[in-house]
């Protein structure tokens, strides 16, 4: 079995596992040096904030970054400079690939929202 982490935007590993429990989950492949991706991101920000940290109870959804930048230094600057508080996988996370392989991932910026097993919702965002 794969080990798996998360990070918050504070650089802290978060056990997916526990962070991800019971919540529908959109799994946003981006890059930085993607001008529809800097795009979408303020408004899949303001989306998030809407519905995790401003419904009252929050809504069951969170949202991992999947980063195609080409860097961890990259990766870290757009994540910090455009991405809501949500959790990231860390650059150097080679789980990256086989998501982007399971979810055919051939252009960014690209949404996926899976159940908590894993299930396709939707892969049209």
């Amino acid at each position: 079995m794969v080990e798996v982490f998360s990070v918050n935007k504070d650089g802290d590993l978060v056990d997916p596992e526990e962070a991800l429990r019971n919540k529908v989950v959109g799994l946003y492949f981006s890059a930085g040096w993607c001008p529809p991706c800097r795009d979408f991101t303020p408004l899949l920000c303001d989306f998030y904030t809407e519905l995790v940290e401003e419904s009252e109870p929050p809504a069951q959804f969170e949202i991992v970054f999947i980063s195609l930048n080409k860097s961890t230094e990259d990766m870290v600057e757009y994540y910090h400079d455009m991405h809501g508080d949500w959790l990231a996988l860390p650059w150097t996370d080679p789980y990256k690939h086989e998501l982007k392989k399971r979810y055919s991932i051939t252009a960014v910026p690209k949404l996926v929202i899976v159940k908590e097993n894993g299930q396709v919702i939707t892969d049209k965002g």
